[in-house]
């Protein structure tokens, strides 16, 4: 069989082709709705959030407050007054009558300390990662054997091992994930001072974005405290503290008690804190560093 005649209609196709294409094309980009370009002036800009206070003067002078739908983190080493600031925010925000929530991911709240600071703990939804079961014996989790006694779930061992950092991070993942959706809460503050901060920054930055996304349209503070930086680019403010550098200026504020306490003993009565700005998208800030000095003072508890 010949393949004139193939040849011949493929011929006829690509001529057909090459006249209704263009015409089909055109059309169908006249029928497309049209993307126009804004310009930046007439975009619409997002208006400022609520700023509330930290509890700390200096620091609201220096930051403007704790702003509402935004992530702020404060970072700091040990000592570093990070603390104070958190049970500080606890309890402005349960004296506005507001329900926070803590996380704390290794246990280290002091109630006695929160208390003394202010907080109202009727106010107050404490979650302790990594304490589920802790009340439970190894008894009461094993399953028993015929004679009574009890299998340990661990290969012999009737102690519990201690849950790792990455575990406890895990659970401060999931719960701050569900504070965040069933919302009503005034603040909501992820404690990740204790953590080290190579466990710490494993933490997925999708994970914050993610935090990120569901407080923004919600009137809770989100407020994260670590030993460095953890959420990066999410966290609207960024304040760093350390105490104060010269070891002479923590012995000036060391008060000798002669009663009770020994005449050789002396009671650390506050720390100088210094507070350094290093972010802040709510408002235009210099390009050089802002700092604020404050004194933190220790609890006296009978």
């Amino acid at each position: 069989m010949s393949s004139q005649p193939f040849s011949a209609q493929a011929d006829w196709v690509a001529a057909f082709a090459s006249r209704k294409e263009p015409a089909l094309v055109l059309k169908r980009l006249a029928a497309m709705p049209k993307l126009g370009v804004t310009p930046a002036s007439r975009l619409e800009v997002r208006p400022a959030p609520e700023m509330v206070s930290s509890g700390i003067r200096e620091i609201d002078g220096l930051s403007g407050g704790l702003p509402r739908g935004c992530l702020s983190e404060i970072c700091g080493s040990a000592s570093s007054g990070r603390t104070s600031v958190l049970l500080a925010a606890l309890a402005a925000a349960t004296r506005r009558e507001e329900v926070c929530a803590l996380v704390d991911t290794t246990d280290a709240l002091d109630a006695v300390s929160a208390v003394a600071a202010g907080v109202d703990l009727e106010r107050l939804l404490w979650v302790r990662c990594g304490k589920a079961g802790a009340g439970l014996r190894t008894s009461d989790l094993g399953p028993r054997a015929s004679d009574g006694r009890t299998r340990s779930l661990d290969s012999g061992s009737n102690v519990r091992r201690p849950r790792s950092d990455l575990r406890s991070l895990e659970q401060a993942l999931r719960v701050t994930d569900l504070l965040l959706q069933s919302g009503g809460f005034g603040l909501v503050a992820i404690d990740l001072g204790d953590v080290p901060h190579a466990a710490a920054r494993r933490m997925p930055l999708a994970s914050w974005f993610r935090f990120q996304r569901a407080v923004e349209p919600t009137p809770t503070v989100l407020l994260v405290v670590a030993q460095e930086p953890c959420a990066q680019t999410c966290a609207s403010l960024l304040i760093r503290l350390q105490s104060g550098k010269k070891l002479s200026a923590i012995r000036s504020q060391l008060s000798v008690q002669s009663e009770p306490w020994p005449a050789h003993a002396q009671l650390l009565d506050g720390l100088q804190i210094e507070g350094e700005l290093l972010r802040s998208r709510l408002q235009r800030k210099p390009a050089q560093s802002v700092t604020a000095a404050f004194a933190t003072k220790a609890a006296r508890i009978a």
